[in-house]
């Protein structure tokens, strides 16, 4: 080839590069503009006063402050252990105004495709998550249960609340009930605060969920914790048993593993799939600054909320990975939670 052709050719690919890159940019670049003037409705799937609820008007307080000439409003809509809240979310417009919290159960449903689904996880447009959540087995303080040890020795049923058939708290009692074999009885229909107020009536000896949302009847010295799953002991709990501590079978360790796995997803927040890169960006871009914001934090400090942040692309990953379970893991689960 000629070495003018040879130019011309170099130049011209140089060129096209340049306009591709240049395309690619300005799809990324952050749309703040579009929000201007408008109302972000913040979906939480479940009652008002629960730590999801906790954490989104939190969150959506600084979205706000950092989405310049934007409102946030929280809307609650609870139903079917979050899955009407997240199916009404995954059926939005795609449009950047409608984003969303769900309980991160949701990621089991999922895996034995329980009924009522309309979503799929994998390709919610992820924004990002607030914390982990170390999860704790906990009972009333006036309840005889001293040890997790106690439990596996009581002689009745031990009845733990739930919110509901497939909620996370219920998935998690379960799949804890036959690594263990502990004579645990769940018994759904608490939601929000009632699990609570469930355990100080005497209606029922305890219940699964997170540490932050159990901190401040932990601090009213209403219940104690009596073992903690996650990747490792929560600071606040350097004396609690993990469940992975367990003298159990490697298949009973397996369930366990699972548990632990989930709970690094916390505090999810997602829009429908299919938003536009410049307007979800813009929405990452918000929620990192709201994560980040001194304020926030020292808000959540106050509050005795943990917060462990994760923005993203990175949450994507996570949430992908987490629904993508081995054949082995989702047959455990199938079998379990008597998923068809």
């Amino acid at each position: 080839m000629e070495p003018q052709k040879v130019r011309v050719s170099f130049t011209i690919v140089v060129a096209m590069l340049i306009l591709s890159l240049s395309a690619h940019a300005d799809a990324a670049a952050p749309d703040f503009g579009f929000f201007k003037g408008k109302t972000i409705t913040y979906i939480v799937a479940t009652q008002p006063g629960g730590g999801y609820d906790t954490y989104a008007r939190v969150i959506g307080k600084y979205l706000q402050k950092h989405i310049p000439g934007s409102m946030v409003v929280v809307k609650n809509v609870p139903g079917a252990g979050n899955i009407i809240g997240a199916n009404e979310l995954y059926l939005s417009k795609p449009n950047g105004l409608t984003i969303g919290t769900f309980n991160t159960g949701l990621l089991y449903a999922q895996i034995v495709a329980s009924q009522g689904i309309r979503f799929d996880l994998a390709k919610y447009s992820w924004i990002g998550k607030a914390s982990s959540q170390t999860r704790v087995f906990c009972v009333g303080a006036k309840t005889p249960y001293k040890t997790f040890k106690d439990i596996l020795e009581s002689k009745e049923p031990v009845k733990m609340s739930a919110t509901g058939v497939g909620g996370q708290d219920y998935n998690e009692t379960m799949l804890l009930t036959a690594a263990t074999g502990a004579p645990i009885k769940v018994v759904p229909g608490y939601a929000g605060r009632q699990n609570e107020m469930a355990i100080l009536r005497g209606e029922v000896v305890g219940q699964l969920g997170s540490y932050d949302g159990l901190i401040s009847f932990l601090k009213a010295k209403e219940g104690r914790v009596l073992l903690q799953m996650g990747a490792r002991r929560h600071k606040d709990l350097p004396d609690v048993p993990l469940a992975s501590e367990l003298n159990l079978s490697a298949k009973n360790k397996q369930i366990i593993d699972i548990i632990s796995s989930m709970a690094s997803l916390g505090r999810l927040s997602a829009a429908p799939p299919n938003v536009s890169p410049a307007r979800l960006e813009a929405l990452r871009i918000a929620y990192k600054k709201a994560l980040t914001d001194t304020a926030l934090v020292q808000e959540f400090e106050r509050s005795g909320m943990d917060t462990d942040p994760g923005f993203g692309e990175d949450v994507a990953k996570l949430v992908k990975n987490a629904v993508n379970q081995p054949p082995d893991n989702i047959a455990l689960l199938k079998q379990i939670l008597k998923a068809e």
